[in-house]
């Protein structure tokens, strides 16, 4: 008997697995690795859209949990992941420096950018308008996180790594069972998997394609993150990954010369010197037509959950949608309307 079954072990499903662990709760994860979004993202935060120049939801309360969140993680692994970088946004334009100081003034995104412009001088980064700076922004190294919580939890004896057959699923008014397995409750966070799954596959989650690149630039020496119409993220060794491409109409994960070509062309808009490619990777983003989380209990099952829909945003989101969901199954405490799935109940 566990108090929770778990399936999907992305940024989502080790947020909620570790709010179970702190507080002591056990479980078990069923985790097949059909899912990549996650393990290849570039795994940045940052509480401004930039291309809209709006703070992202709820963006205050998000950093601080997930900041704790990912130092809690540290120090039981004993590893780093969380890198604090700013981000520096090059402007193309003075009308694209005057829209920053209009955004600057906006009393929510004041404390998230800077009033200047930066006139840094980086080798192969031609910049004559300069950048402006977002606050408060970093980067996860999510496949060194999700490899080493994905041992950690191995190591509990907590990590299965066969699929989960639905229709091998039985559900109760007070537990359910899966094969030999009697759980209190069971959590989806299955991303964009969650298309196969029969108890939520009415809920909106789009899905939208990634690709990204990682390349060598040895003439490029940048100790920031540049974003602009793409980001350029600096990874060590005149390495950097660079991302990422968005695609609403395929849903696989098949790399393609459009992408790569996108990002190519991207990047020459970005820096002047030489470049190589050391990888493509591409996902499927778990995202929501209205840009918010997908998260709550089914309408008809009480003991069936989900927590999905992190997007583009699963660094900052999870550990605190990991929260919320925790709370309101355990303490009654409502889910915001914003995020709860009862948003879509017309459509069960």
């Amino acid at each position: 008997m566990v108090d929770y079954i778990i399936v999907g072990s992305g940024l989502a499903g080790i947020a909620f697995a570790e709010t179970l662990l702190q507080n002591n709760k056990c479980f078990m994860i069923f985790e097949n690795q059909s899912q990549n979004s996650s393990r290849i993202a570039a795994g940045l935060y940052n509480p401004v859209i930039l291309k809209r120049f709006s703070q992202v939801w709820n963006a205050n309360q998000q950093l601080q949990i997930a900041i704790e969140f990912y130092k809690n993680i540290e120090a039981k692994l004993h590893l780093k992941v969380d890198f604090e970088m700013p981000i520096y946004r090059k402007f193309f334009s003075i009308e694209e420096q005057n829209n920053w100081f209009t955004a600057s003034d906006k009393p929510n995104l004041a404390p998230f950018l800077s009033t200047r412009v930066i006139h840094k001088k980086y080798t192969a980064i031609d910049a004559p308008f300069g950048y402006g700076e977002v606050y408060k922004t970093g980067f996860v190294t999510t496949d060194v996180l999700l490899t080493s919580y994905h041992e950690y939890l191995k190591n509990l004896n907590m990590f299965n790594e066969n699929s989960f057959h639905y229709q091998q699923l039985h559900i109760y008014d007070d537990h359910v069972t899966y094969q030999k397995l009697k759980a209190t409750h069971i959590v989806f966070a299955e991303g964009f998997g969650m298309h196969a799954n029969p108890f939520f596959n009415y809920l909106p989650l789009d899905g939208t394609k990634g690709e990204l690149l990682i390349i060598s630039a040895p003439d490029l020496d940048i100790d920031v993150i540049v974003n602009t119409s793409v980001y350029m993220l600096p990874l060590g060794n005149h390495l950097f990954k660079v991302g990422a491409t968005y695609n609403w109409v395929d849903k696989t994960d098949v790399l393609t010369q459009e992408g790569k070509q996108e990002l190519i062309s991207k990047i020459k808009e970005i820096i002047t010197c030489d470049f190589e490619i050391v990888a493509h990777f591409a996902g499927i983003r778990p995202t929501v037509r209205d840009r918010k989380p997908l998260v709550g209990t089914h309408s008809l099952h009480k003991n069936l959950h989900i927590l999905n829909g992190l997007g583009t945003r699963g660094v900052m989101l999870a550990p605190s949608m990991a929260q919320d969901l925790y709370r309101h199954i355990h303490m009654g405490i409502p889910l915001d309307s914003t995020i709860d799935i009862k948003r879509y109940a017309v459509k069960y």
